[in-house]
């Protein structure tokens, strides 16, 4: 294993700052591209001029509920394959992760993920270069976290 890259299980807890959230479940998914956010009530609105996305992160099926509307005045429209193989548009932003005690700048695209396990899925782009996976492991960055 190289020096620099950080040893991750196959699933952790993550912070999401910028929507106050704490050690939100994320799944560690090198099969999947990209990160997922599991995110309801998405629509663009109107303020100032300007188009904003609006939306709310997780949902009551999911422990850290708040039931508060985000904000992102940046956000795009990206085609992904689901993990069922369907091709669908979803609304992509970028917001901060902590995990390991660093802080990343990490692209999620939003969707419906309440019937699955984890709220959050980590993709290979994210982990790439900077992680090695190890699936017998689990909550590395969030033990570590708890032992501070």
């Amino acid at each position: 294993m190289e020096q620099d890259k950080i040893l991750i299980g196959r699933k952790d807890k993550i912070d999401l700052p910028d929507f106050g959230l704490m050690n939100i479940p994320a799944k560690i998914d090198t099969g999947a591209y990209g990160c997922a956010l599991h995110c309801h009530e998405m629509e663009v609105i109107e303020q100032e001029g300007k188009e904003i996305l609006r939306f709310k992160v997780l949902d009551p099926s999911f422990e850290h509920y708040t039931d508060q509307f985000q904000y992102a005045e940046k956000f795009s429209i990206k085609k992904v394959k689901s993990s069922v193989g369907i091709a669908q548009k979803r609304f992509a932003i970028k917001t901060k992760v902590v995990i390991f005690g660093q802080i990343y700048t990490v692209t999620f695209t939003l969707t419906d993920r309440k019937k699955m396990k984890y709220p959050v899925l980590i993709g290979r782009k994210f982990l790439s270069n900077k992680f090695v996976v190890d699936v017998a492991l689990k909550d590395r960055s969030y033990k570590q976290k708890k032992d501070k």
